[in-house]
């Protein structure tokens, strides 16, 4: 799974998106009483909020490190993801199913379904937009890895919880459409409650899937296996190293990984020649992976008994 930043170009994309289609859902809601409208709409800004928070969580990652922070700010993305997946759940899925409950327990026949029909459908228009944008940018970035396994593996919240958010949009409109369409054909209006405690299922689902990703990456991730193994093929391949032990890596944000290596030298070599290899290491280190923004190397007697083939 690439590592490499994305541009924000697809978070603003969403947010345009999410703002009109929320204030064409409010309109829509007023006129019609639809309570699965409504919860549509409270969706969609928290929808546009979010994007917010993220392209606010991208800039906040990007400070440089200081004083106070000498690995840098690169949490910060994972934070506000955190933050996210929290707002999907408790303003997202927790309006919806209470929206959906008051509807059932006090129902109110909709009027004017034609007009929540028109909003849906330009509204599932729009969110198909964002979603493909969304879906191009997280399918370049996955390569050869599989859609679910792109997601676990995933150092860049904002790709995947576009996708994820997007997809549960698009869903609630159809879910949305249809408790409409029920009621309307019945002349129950408690469908139109129940598709609102759907919809919020739906989003308290795709929230549980954000805030555990989330939730990983914000407590420290490793970086790519493949990567580590490099790594230690590459220290131990350098004259006068004797074996690599641990290799410790963790993404500090989608493109900062910070790696430590316990390495046995040649006890038969000075401190200087040792020195000397440390800046080899170093300088080959960021010429071959840029992911790789700090490198330190542990010298260590018998490191190799702390490696892999010692488990």
């Amino acid at each position: 799974m690439s590592a490499v930043a994305h541009s924000n170009r697809t978070l603003w994309i969403a947010f345009a998106a999410n703002m009109g289609i929320a204030i064409s859902k409010f309109g829509a809601a007023a006129m019609t009483g639809s309570s699965a409208m409504l919860t549509e709409g409270v969706h969609s800004v928290v929808d546009s909020v979010n994007q917010v928070l993220l392209i606010w969580g991208r800039k906040a990652a990007r400070r440089p490190a200081d004083g106070n922070h000498p690995f840098g700010y690169g949490r910060e993305l994972y934070f506000w993801s955190f933050v996210v997946a929290v707002m999907v759940f408790a303003l997202g899925a927790g309006v919806s199913i209470y929206e959906g409950v008051i509807h059932i327990s006090d129902p109110e026949p909709a009027v004017s379904p034609i007009v929540a029909y028109v909003v849906l459908a330009i509204a599932f228009l729009l969110e198909g937009g964002s979603t493909w944008s969304a879906f191009t940018e997280f399918r370049d970035a996955k390569g050869r890895l599989g859609w679910f396994e792109a997601v676990k593996k995933s150092k860049d919240p904002p790709g995947f919880i576009v996708l994820l958010e997007n997809g549960a949009a698009m869903f609630g409109i159809i879910v949305a459409a249809v408790g409409l369409g029920i009621s309307q054909l019945s002349g129950d209006p408690r469908w139109d409650g129940a598709a609102s405690i759907v919809i919020g299922a739906i989003l308290g689902f795709t929230a549980f899937i954000l805030a555990v990703e989330s939730k990983q990456l914000l407590i420290g991730e490793s970086a790519d296996p493949e990567l580590v193994e490099d790594l230690r093929a590459m220290v131990v391949a350098q004259g006068g190293v004797t074996g690599v032990g641990e290799v410790l890596t963790v993404h500090s944000s989608p493109d900062q990984v910070t790696a430590m290596l316990s390495v046995d030298f040649d006890d038969h070599i000075s401190a200087r020649d040792v020195e000397q290899i440390v800046d080899r290491i170093e300088q080959e280190a960021a010429s071959r992976y840029p992911l790789v923004k700090r490198l330190y190397i542990r010298p260590r007697s018998g490191a190799t008994d702390m490696g892999p083939a010692a488990k």
